[in-house]
């Protein structure tokens, strides 16, 4: 009884925090949303006051300044890519790294390991150089091939502490019982992968669905932007129209806060999973 009280009073303070971090972390949100509903002169007398009158018109002008439909099923095809990329090839790596005793595994591993450490602006540029040669510039499928490349080694790391917890008997079963190595892969092992692939994939989505610079860089034509870049075209030299741009803000991250609570719990699962197998 008195270790339950302590543990009762000691749980008060880590609530406190908890809760003051996702005040503050949700602020911001809170804020576009409120002020996308104002007009230019109400946002810039108070910031922080509640709008005289919900104004939806804000939401119809980005709606069609950004050319929302084009400019989300862009962003949506390119995030199909690089995430049915990503799961299969970074399962089946992980997979046969981790099944694979021998020191050329090992190898292999630590330099997807290692590449997790290499900053994104270390190889902006020579990344750049090489979309153009293999002509990924400016073209979905090739900002879908380079998220793919960006995304594999975490995918890897995490896919193969998760394989450790599999039961190596039931691939020796499959196998006894005449199944190849693809049948294997895409009958027993990647379905036995489900909770870390919803985390794998939830986090890349998050990623890529979020991601500016890089579409900045290999996009180039309005007709292929992604919805962030489309946001950002509502930026002016002299002169930019917030309550727009607010509101702009709101239509493109919708579609990944609902995603993300519709999956919440495989999240979850799949980082405890993960943690604790691997």
């Amino acid at each position: 009884m008195h270790l339950s009280k302590k543990a009762g009073t000691g749980t008060v303070p880590v609530t406190v925090f908890l809760c003051a971090a996702s005040v503050f972390c949700l602020f911001p949100v809170l804020m576009a949303l409120m002020n996308s509903f104002k007009t230019k002169s109400e946002i810039f007398t108070n910031i922080l006051a509640l709008p005289a009158h919900f104004n939806f018109d804000n939401y119809v002008r980005s709606f069609n300044k950004m050319k929302y439909f084009t400019s989300f099923f862009n962003t949506l095809a390119i995030v199909v890519i690089g995430i049915l990329g990503i799961v299969v090839f970074s399962a089946m790596a992980g997979w046969i790294l981790c099944r694979t005793k021998t020191r050329l595994s090992s190898f292999v591993f630590g330099l997807f390991v290692f590449s997790m450490l290499i900053p994104f602006n270390a190889v902006m540029i020579p990344l750049y150089r090489v979309a153009k040669i293999l002509h990924f510039s400016n073209k979905i499928y090739g900002m879908g091939s380079i998220y793919i490349g960006l995304g594999v080694s975490m995918a890897i790391f995490m896919y193969h502490g998760f394989v450790k917890g599999i039961p190596y008997e039931i691939e020796e079963s499959a196998y006894i019982d005449g199944c190849s190595k693809a049948q294997m892969f895409f009958k027993i092992v990647l379905p036995l992968l489900g909770p870390i692939t919803a985390t794998i994939s939830i986090m890349n989505v998050l990623w890529m669905w979020n991601d500016f610079l890089l579409p900045l860089i290999i996009l180039a034509t309005p007709q292929k932007y992604t919805l962030l870049l489309s946001t950002n075209m509502l930026f002016g030299q002299y002169t930019s129209d917030w309550p727009a741009i607010l509101s702009g803000l709101i239509l493109t991250v919708i579609p990944v806060i609902l995603l993300y609570a519709l999956l919440q719990k495989n999240i979850l699962k799949g980082v405890v999973d993960g943690a604790l197998k691997g």
